[in-house]
């Protein structure tokens, strides 16, 4: 039996997987690494924590592997997006590296629209200006950090300085390259125009490759370090929404995933990179050669019933939060739930805005407004869903992972609001298998993600919306989403309170 590893480098820990060739996932590892938030709304790791925890846990997987380390035939990476990786002429790393949840950059997210122009810069990037992106902090650091920023010969994103680290080879993949704001989403190279119209020099830019591509092997320090083979072949690996995708079978036109995690995600497949939705969600180069996909995110998806919890259940599990929720019916007894506790990405982009309770009065209990809690996350992600049909999408089927597929009435809710069918998948390992997907297809295992997706993924439990709260959600989510309008100025005027 052959394996291949899925390196999956979060914000808070890499994960890595050991698969073998059938999909199975023998061995798991998990390290973790700390955050530096200095000031307010900063947000920085260092990069060689990265690295160690990496090395520490390939270590642990092959120290504990019952086999021989030449049967790990590959290696790929799933990765956090957007964090800024500066290196020098020597590959040496400059600076911490700023994070996608770093939101220092609106200045300079307002210069770029100045610059460049919004409307060329969408076209251009299929993607608005947004803090959490690359180029708004790669601007942030040559005007606050000029000195630095001259020593700046390439920058890579997170997983990128990992990979390179394991191979001394530098390179960017198409779906981390998107996440960027400097890539030309459909022609699949840097943007020279906007490099030029910011004062970027484009060579710092660095080589573009496919997912999937063979980017080298691991050096002989790595060997020595981890144990593995020095035969074991290194692929590039994606963005952890791309491989989410990947590892998920969202492989085809009209496949779609909702991922409900500390954030939520609505993600959809895409044939061609010329659709154009005006910047209102996402659009990034997928993980699978020249194919896209579409995406809305809610900020506080499962943030929001954790903090509900936190705040008025802490004594509840989870479990017993949720136990009574079937029993409340739709529209949670006319209570509705806005989950923009830490502002809202789609369609808002609104960094003020915050959550609200609506309706509420002295015959709700706590079951009400936790349904109520659930339903709002599941009206946000169906924003995103209404814009990909608004936009001559079908959506008839979506997978359903993360803490959102841990609880049968939240699927159901799921199924009604999204007036979809809902799939779970019977092994949920997302990001991760996804990279071990890539590392599988690229060895040749499998003649396209396709085929390996068919071996490596299984459903396990289906939910059908029902007709009748299908209308009754239908009439909900247009009262949900007055509520955005009628609380921006009143969430606006209580800025100065805070």
């Amino acid at each position: 039996m052959s394996y291949v590893i899925g390196v999956d480098l979060g914000t808070s820990a890499v994960k890595l997987l050991l698969v073998n060739q059938t999909g199975k996932v023998v061995k798991e590892v998990t390290r973790e690494y700390p955050l530096i938030q200095e000031r307010i709304g900063y947000a920085e790791q260092r990069p060689e924590d990265w690295v160690e925890q990496t090395i520490s846990g390939l270590k642990e997987l092959v120290q504990t592997f019952d086999g021989d380390a030449s049967t790990i035939e590959g290696i790929s990476f799933s990765g956090q997006m957007h964090g800024l990786v500066l290196l020098d002429e020597e590959n040496e790393v400059l600076r911490n590296a700023i994070l996608w949840n770093d939101t220092r950059t609106t200045p300079q997210c307002a210069d770029i629209y100045q610059k460049v122009g919004k409307k060329t810069f969408i076209h251009i990037t299929k993607n608005r200006a947004l803090e959490g992106f690359t180029l708004p902090k790669i601007l942030w650091v040559k005007e606050h950090e000029p000195e630095l920023f001259a020593k700046v010969k390439t920058f890579v994103l997170p997983k990128d300085y990992v990979r390179y680290r394991l191979t001394g080879q530098v390179h960017m993949d198409y779906s981390d390259a998107a996440g960027t704001s400097l890539l030309d989403i459909a022609k699949k190279e840097w943007s020279k125009e906007i490099c030029v119209l910011l004062g970027i020099d484009v060579s710092i830019c660095p080589p573009l490759v496919d997912s999937h591509e063979h980017v080298g092997n691991i050096t002989s320090e790595i060997v020595t370090q981890t144990g593995l083979s020095e035969s074991t072949d290194v692929f590039a690996g994606g963005a952890d929404n791309a491989c989410g995708a990947i590892g998920s079978g969202i492989l085809s036109e009209g496949k779609t995933f909702a991922s409900i995690g500390t954030s939520g995600v609505v993600l959809s497949y895409e044939t061609t990179g010329e659709k154009d939705y005006q910047g209102k969600v996402h659009y990034f180069n997928h993980g699978e050669a020249d194919a896209y996909y579409s995406m809305g995110v809610t900020l506080a998806a499962g943030h929001s019933l954790n903090w509900f919890r936190e705040t008025f259940a802490a004594e509840k599990s989870f479990e017993d939060l949720l136990a009574e929720v079937g029993e409340v019916p739709v529209g949670a007894n006319g209570l509705l739930f806005t989950p923009y506790i830490v502002g809202e990405r789609t369609p808002y982009a609104d960094a003020n805005i915050r959550g609200s309770f609506i309706g509420m009065d002295s015959s709700h209990a706590l079951k009400d407004f936790t349904r109520a809690v659930l339903e709002g996350i599941t009206f946000s992600l169906n924003e995103s869903i209404a814009i990909f049909r608004e936009n001559g999408k079908k959506i008839d089927t979506i997978y359903s992972s993360g803490g959102g597929a841990k609880s049968a009435e939240w699927l159901q809710i799921q199924a009604d609001i999204f007036n979809a069918k809902i799939v779970k998948l019977k092994s949920e390992q997302g990001p991760g298998m996804g990279a071990a997907m890539l590392a599988a297809y690229g060895t040749g295992w499998f003649r396209s993600l396709q085929e390996c997706a068919e071996t490596f993924l299984e459903d396990d439990e289906t939910y059908l919306p029902n007709p009748d709260h299908v209308e009754k959600y239908k009439q909900l989510f247009k009262v949900y989403q007055d509520i955005y309008q009628q609380t921006k100025v009143l969430n606006e005027r209580l800025l100065e309170f805070r």
